[in-house]
């Protein structure tokens, strides 16, 4: 280390809990909870694990270092409610449905929605812990890396 470079112990930082929150973010979908907060189970038992019939909400959370700090961004319109819940009403755009063979008009019409809080992405304590071990860790490697470069010189 020719330059005590505190640049890229910042970028070393981000990018550490990048990986280790987007992991432990992924594990909540296994562990169907909030690290040990437990989702609300379905009202009716579908197809698939709670959150996880196509995988398609857990395959498009992606995680980058944005300023000083990380961003989790998904591109599922669906992301967003799950994670926080919903309460309200939406618009259902008039369609066609198909039931045994035959296929019936559907008009626009309002629809009431109240979907649980599943948090699946979120600040916490156990992300604060992951952050801090993520800091100490690289302060850590820092320091040596200065005790060393000090000895050099």
């Amino acid at each position: 280390m020719s330059n005590i470079d505190t640049d890229q112990l910042k970028r070393n930082i981000l990018n550490d809990m990048r990986v280790e929150l987007a992991d432990e973010f992924d594990r909540n979908f296994e562990r169907k909870a909030f690290f040990t907060r437990k989702w609300k189970p379905r009202r009716i038992n579908r197809r698939g694990s709670l959150l996880i019939v196509t995988g398609a909400l857990r395959r498009s959370i992606k995680a980058e270092v944005k300023g000083n700090g990380v961003a989790f961004t998904s591109n599922v319109p669906y992301a967003v409610a799950h994670n926080e819940g919903l309460s309200g009403s939406m618009s259902i755009k008039a369609h066609s449905r198909r039931r045994g063979g035959k296929v019936h008009s559907v008009r626009a019409h309002q629809r009431r929605i109240k979907l649980p809080e599943r948090r699946f992405i979120g600040d916490g304590p156990q992300t604060q812990k992951i952050i801090r071990n993520v800091i100490e860790d690289n302060l850590k490697d820092f320091n040596v890396k200065l005790t060393d470069f000090i000895r050099q010189k």
